[in-house]
């Protein structure tokens, strides 16, 4: 990563002011692609204004540069998914191609993880509080929609999903009403309270929640990534269940038996 090495390779000609920043920065390369400059500045104990310091004496005009630099780095900035693939396809011979498309996963899960805790805490909390939970996601964030809603329908009746499928999506966001939980921004029309899976505090989804969860995008591949989005959908899902005891055991249990009765699942242990 090269802004990341600039500034390691700086780092003994900084202020220890500084350096603080810069070290935050150096251990979190993907939260600065994601997050806010506040975000970022709050979590690593220093003012915004350090930041904006810190880029400038790497030579950027501002943070927004340095960030730009970092999303460089990673892929995601300033190219199509047809650059991407033809970046890909230069690098098709390299034997190590799938460790590093393995290793930005994991890459994106860890950091992921180590800033999204509170958020899902607080959504957990805001999700059992609601009479109906409306979960929305179309195109490349259909699949943690629909994972999500399938998971949390095992223990829980009053989950629906908003798909558009078939057109109808303002007959779907009309049963929002405000004691509703929902991850659209229509629940802003309806006064019922947002949640929001994203990939940036500043998305317009995020400025509008209640609760916003940031997960990382970043990958080696040409699309950005899903996998850490994935990763929240089912630690929140865990989440859910470990606060709701034994009552949500028991329901999870009675749904199992019943798919298994149905032939949708084979039973536990079977060799089939």
């Amino acid at each position: 990563m090269k802004a990341r090495q600039q500034i390691i390779d700086g780092f003994d000609a900084l202020s220890p002011r500084l350096q603080v920043a810069a070290r935050f920065v150096i251990d979190h390369p993907n939260e600065v692609v994601i997050a806010s400059m506040r975000t970022l500045a709050e979590r690593a104990g220093v003012p915004p204004a350090t930041l904006v310091r810190l880029a400038q004496q790497l030579g950027y005009e501002g943070w927004p540069d340095l960030k730009s630099a970092f999303a460089d780095d990673l892929g995601l900035n300033g190219k199509g998914y047809g650059e991407r693939a033809r970046s890909l396809a230069r690098r098709s011979r390299r034997p190590d191609l799938l460790d590093d498309l393995f290793l930005a996963q994991q890459t994106a899960l860890a950091a992921t993880a180590e800033q999204c805790l509170p958020a899902l805490k607080a959504a957990a909390k805001l999700l059992k509080q609601a009479r109906q939970v409306h979960v929305a996601g179309f195109r490349a964030s259909f699949p943690i929609a629909y994972s999500l809603v399938y998971g949390y329908r095992l223990f829980r009746n009053s989950v629906q999903l908003v798909d558009g499928l078939g057109g109808n999506l303002q007959m779907q966001l009309r049963a929002i009403e405000p004691k509703d939980v929902v991850v659209a921004r229509a629940a802003q029309a309806a006064g019922a309270p947002l949640i929001a899976l994203t990939d940036s505090d500043a998305s317009p989804l995020a400025r509008a929640a209640q609760v916003a969860v940031l997960y990382s995008v970043a990958g080696a591949s040409f699309f950005p990534s899903v996998t850490a989005a994935m990763g929240v959908a089912e630690a929140l899902l865990g989440l859910l269940v470990a606060e709701g005891g034994d009552d949500v055991a028991a329901r999870l249990q009675r749904n199992e038996r019943d798919l298994v009765e149905s032939g949708a699942y084979l039973p536990v242990g079977s060799r089939y």
